[in-house]
């Protein structure tokens, strides 16, 4: 791969869901995902933060299009693989995977490890003869055993079931893996064991992550660049270090507002944002953030800010003007 060339690069990427249509009746459409732009390079951990309904989970679906994105482009190793027909899009996937959120519900409970391992690799045509060795090894790396390929899911903890979700993601040895909430459904101790084991096996095998999460002390721990999404939306994108030490935009620094202090005598002003997250259906003119926004100016009502270059990082406010 040339060095220089981004590994995924999303441009003006949106997805509307229509909701209606009707004789003489305009359609009306939840939007999910809003024109976003996405750089990443090879090696690197972006997080995408944001509150319930922001569109983080849609971004991710889209960028593998589990599900189709409506407008846009999506880059992946120089290819354009927005406009491959489904066949031709088959090969790509064996290197853009997903780790998803909940292990309970994303395992088949009917299906012992083997069968559930041992369908990618039939799904892309491995040849038989080498599947033994390639489920062993992956189950070896996120620390399991080969005497597991022969248990049901139930057999397993949280944790447990969880490894065995992110070794089906890597099996095929992907380049670029998107893990949804991979850990929020865990307790917090083994939360930070799945952690230090993405961490371990991002280094090991040279992976790509974009790791979608509410919780920014997670974030926080993995990432390397943090973007910050509002209803479809990114409204802050830069480094981990200079977004956790000043967030630029309003919405950034209610989030970080609201985690908890490792230091009892830090001095951290509450923001308390006004009002719930607004409809996608019918988002408000000019800046979506404006009604919740503590510093909200008259021109926020109408014209829409666009993502600029402030202090290294891009951010999209009229604060910065």
């Amino acid at each position: 791969m040339n060095a220089s060339r981004p590994l995924l690069e999303v441009k003006g990427l949106q997805k509307w869901f229509p909701l209606s249509r009707g004789f003489l009746q305009s359609s009306r459409f939840v939007r999910a995902v809003n024109n976003v732009d996405l750089i990443m390079r090879k090696g690197e951990t972006v997080g995408i933060v944001g509150e319930s309904g922001c569109g983080k989970s849609t971004l991710g679906r889209c960028i593998l299009r589990l599900i189709e994105p409506t407008d846009g482009e999506i880059w992946f190793n120089g290819t354009n693989v927005s406009s491959l027909s489904k066949q031709a899009m088959h090969k790509y996937r064996r290197n853009m995977q997903m780790i998803f959120q909940n292990p309970y519900d994303t395992l088949n409970p009917k299906h012992r490890i083997r069968k559930i391992l041992s369908e990618p690799l039939i799904a892309h045509r491995v040849p038989k003869e080498e599947h033994e060795t390639l489920m062993v090894n992956i189950l070896e790396r996120v620390g399991l055993r080969k005497e597991h390929l022969e248990r049901f899911p139930h057999e397993f903890s949280g944790g447990q079931r969880q490894r065995i979700c992110i070794a089906r993601a890597l099996i095929l040895g992907p380049e670029l893996v998107i893990a949804d909430e991979a850990v929020s459904a865990l307790d917090v101790s083994i939360q930070s064991q799945i952690l230090n084991l993405l961490q371990d096996l991002q280094e090991q095998m040279g992976l790509t992550y974009l790791f979608i999460s509410h919780d920014l002390s997670v974030v926080q721990h993995i990432s390397d660049r943090v973007a910050v999404m509002y209803l479809g939306e990114i409204v802050e994108m830069g480094d981990k270090q200079s977004f956790f030490q000043k967030p630029l935009h309003p919405y950034s620094q209610a989030l970080l507002s609201a985690v908890p202090k490792n230091d009892p005598d830090e001095n951290r002003e509450r923001i308390i944002l006004q009002g719930d997250l607004p409809s996608p259906t019918n988002p408000p003119s000019g800046c979506k953030f404006h009604q919740r926004c503590h510093v909200a100016m008259e021109k926020c009502k109408t014209e829409a800010p666009l993502l600029k270059e402030v202090e290294g990082r891009q951010v999209a406010c009229h604060l910065y003007a």
